[in-house]
């Protein structure tokens, strides 16, 4: 019997889910996790996690502190929360994201970052189960060069681009998060197209980006993310990791046929990276680089927001809660 293709990648790619759905994770049993604000929304929302929401509403209802720090503290418990669940199914990592609000904070993220990883050693669950995820703007890659310097393994999420890229391998990033399907959207909107699964834009970043590590050595881990179809998942196959939604995991259990592998790091020479030796960047060739890159620019800014504003949904939902528990 023919091997699913879903089966056939996890024999070259570590496979990630990209969900907070805890039951989905159980089912498709993944390698690594990775949350984010969006996903945490949606997971609370639902009534089959009711338990985990009103444990942190009883725990916010005692602890110390008032107002906004304490809708704060009750929200990053919730987060502790869902990813320790998840440690409990998946052998691997789990990421858990600092609050996109501190996106341009560099000491914030830092602190923040501290603070969840003390939360997750309270729950018995150590620093390298754990992946803090942060933006790719320069401040959150700096506090991911501090953290990574504390051995607190980073990813670093909302990265489209390869001086983004750069700038998290030259802080030894653990780990990146390219955005596959929002370079897509992005390139779609601005009238181009149509791509196959090969010529998609999103796919061609990340293939860059990869060759560039491996044509240096450069050892953080590259993973594909955001995806809006399994075809661009079956064009990266050999990728280091690739984060996938259950939807697309499920589309890809259900499929058979053969899946070659399209990277791999021996394919990887400095001649085909395009590079003859490894790219310089400081703060301002960073942001003029990325400036240059309007795709980018504008899906960098358009995620931050988006996370910010799912962030600020769950601390309002948290609120209500809050006031019901104080009413009750």
């Amino acid at each position: 019997m023919t091997a699913s293709k879903l089966d056939q990648l996890r024999k070259m790619t570590t496979v990630v889910a990209d969900t907070g759905d805890i039951e989905a994770v159980r089912r498709l049993k993944p390698v690594d996790c990775t949350t984010n604000p969006t996903l945490l929304l949606k997971a609370v929302e639902t009534p089959a996690y009711a338990h985990l929401v009103d444990e942190a509403i009883a725990w916010g209802k005692k602890a110390t502190g008032s107002g906004e720090a304490r809708v704060h503290a009750v929200c990053d418990r919730l987060a502790v929360t869902f990813g320790a669940e998840l440690t409990k199914i998946v052998p691997g990592r789990v990421s858990t994201e600092v609050d996109a609000d501190l996106s341009f904070d560099t000491q914030a993220s830092i602190d923040k970052a501290r603070a969840i990883i003390a939360a997750y050693k309270e729950r018995g669950v150590e620093r390298d189960r754990i992946l803090i995820k942060v933006a790719s703007t320069w401040e959150g890659i700096q506090a991911a060069k501090v953290l990574q310097g504390e051995g607190i393994d980073c990813n670093l999420t909302l990265l489209f681009s390869l001086p983004q890229a750069v700038a998290c391998a030259d802080a030894k990033a653990f780990l990146i998060s390219p955005f596959v399907g929002r370079i897509l959207d992005w390139h779609v909107k601005a009238g181009g197209g149509p791509y196959t699964a090969e010529t998609d834009p999103g796919v061609v970043s990340v293939k860059s980006i990869y060759a560039y590590y491996k044509a240096f050595g450069i050892k953080t881990v590259v993973m594909g993310a955001s995806f809006r179809n399994t075809g661009e998942i079956e064009a990266l196959a050999g990728c280091d990791r690739l984060t996938i939604g259950p939807g697309l995991l499920d589309e890809l259990a259900a499929a058979t046929g053969d899946l070659p592998r399209r990277l791999s790091p021996a394919s990887s020479p400095q001649a085909a990276s395009g590079f003859s030796k490894p790219i310089e960047l400081d703060e301002k060739a960073f942001r003029f680089a990325l400036n240059q890159d309007a795709m980018a620019t504008e899906k960098l800014a358009e995620g931050i927001r988006g996370f910010v504003k799912d962030l600020l949904s769950l601390r309002k939902l948290v609120s209500l809660r809050l006031e019901d528990a104080k009413a009750a």
